[in-house]
């Protein structure tokens, strides 16, 4: 059991870190990239909240605590930013491969996302960091 959860862990936070920041990196440039970050951002959110999940049914299994709810919080932030990543970032980069939309409202749109999913990945973050000592 416990090398299945260095690896569960591992992937975890691998695939959170790269989706947290290139979502930090790509909010602070205003989206500029983010039409090819797209697919390997949503693929790390995938991996992220399935290991997530994982990681809470085995090591918290039967507990609902201040420390699980922190995390249930958190997890839903993560949640709410793929969410939105998904919704309005993976609209704004088909209609960029389409050609029929306006480049500069596209690339708004993919900075407003990832502004957005910037925050609920921070609050994410700080709740795992919370949950520690509740």
């Amino acid at each position: 059991m416990q090398i299945a959860l260095i690896i569960a862990l591992s992937l975890h936070v691998l695939s959170s870190v790269f989706w947290a920041g290139t979502s930090f990196t790509l909010a602070r440039t205003g989206g500029l990239g983010g039409e090819k970050l797209f697919g390997p951002q949503m693929g790390a959110a995938v991996v992220a909240i399935l290991s997530g999940a994982w990681l809470g049914r085995a090591v918290h299994e039967g507990a609902f605590g201040t420390a699980e709810k922190i995390l249930a919080a958190g997890a839903v932030a993560a949640l709410i930013a793929a969410a939105v990543q998904g919704a309005i970032g993976g609209r704004a980069v088909r209609s960029l491969h389409s050609g029929k939309a306006d480049e500069a409202g596209a690339r708004s749109r993919i900075a407003t996302a990832q502004r957005i999913a910037a925050i609920l990945l921070a609050v994410t973050a700080v709740c795992m960091g919370a949950a520690r000592y509740a």
